[in-house]
């Protein structure tokens, strides 16, 4: 019972390490349909928003509080499918969602450039300084995309348990060792681990089902409570707001209870 996130560069065999995890362990794969969930969340088609990650976040910017739904969308997705248990996600930012529950295993792969630039003049037919401009265009765009984003540098190996670069280490070796490290029991998730990720799925969905009425306001949920606070403009709506989070957030599943604080004190709802 375990969940490992694998952060990957372009072109370092990382999706494949985590198709060959997940298979080796009998567990589910999830990468590209998160992409998918967040596009169906925004109305717009998946393509638009894989250019997005693509060209760094500046589509985003064309929406009204454009990054804060995405990121808000997308950890909803993410979360409702991890809290299943059993999972290898390899995709953008999971490990920054689970940043502070140790029993998750976070990864990072990285390749050594020659293979990288290998890879790529095969499969995009261009020269080797070419190859070299081109991966390193990727790279530093998706440097960027997950600080204007999240906040991180995905270089950042403190953000990671293990960090492993595919070369003198084959992608066999990788998959063995993580293997390996789950089934003698290592990030096996306890009971306390799971109830964080239950928490925090469900902060994520009401913070979704509120982003209309206010992306200023801040979420979490505890023991199935929700505790939302107003900022910014949200302040300026009143009784309206109340009524409007207490529709929202009372039709999910799972809230108990919702307290609202809308200046410096609570309203019990």
């Amino acid at each position: 019972m375990a969940i490992i996130t694998i952060s990957r560069g372009s072109y370092t065999h990382g999706k494949i390490v985590a198709n060959k995890i997940a298979e080796a362990l009998g567990y589910r794969c999830i990468g590209r349909e998160l992409l998918i969930e967040a596009s169906k969340e925004f109305n717009i088609p998946e393509i638009k928003l894989t250019q997005a990650i693509s060209n760094a976040p500046s589509i985003l910017d064309r929406f009204t509080y454009g990054k804060e739904k995405y990121i808000s969308y997308i950890q909803a997705a993410f979360l409702k499918q991890i809290k299943k248990d059993n999972v290898v996600y390899h995709g953008f930012a999971g490990h920054f969602f689970v940043k502070d529950i140790p029993c998750v295993l976070k990864v990072r792969i990285n390749a050594d450039i020659k293979l990288r630039v290998k890879l790529v003049m095969e499969r995009e037919g261009i020269s080797e300084p070419e190859a070299i401009r081109y991966i390193n265009r990727l790279d530093e765009e998706r440097r960027e995309w997950s600080k204007s984003l999240y906040g991180i540098d995905t270089n950042d190996s403190s953000l990671y348990e293990l960090v492993f670069k595919i070369g003198e280490i084959s992608v066999e070796d990788v998959v063995e060792y993580i293997c390996g490290l789950i089934k003698k029991g290592y990030f096996t998730l306890d009971e306390e681990c799971k109830k964080r990720i239950e928490d925090m799925s469900l902060s994520a969905e009401v913070k979704v089902a509120l982003i209309e009425i206010s992306p200023d306001l801040d979420v979490y949920v505890q023991d199935g409570v929700a505790y939302i606070r107003g900022k910014g403009v949200a302040l300026a709506y009143g009784d309206k707001l109340l009524s409007d989070i207490e529709a929202k957030v009372k039709q999910i599943p799972g809230i108990k209870d919702i307290h609202i604080s809308i200046s410096s004190k609570f309203v019990d709802v």
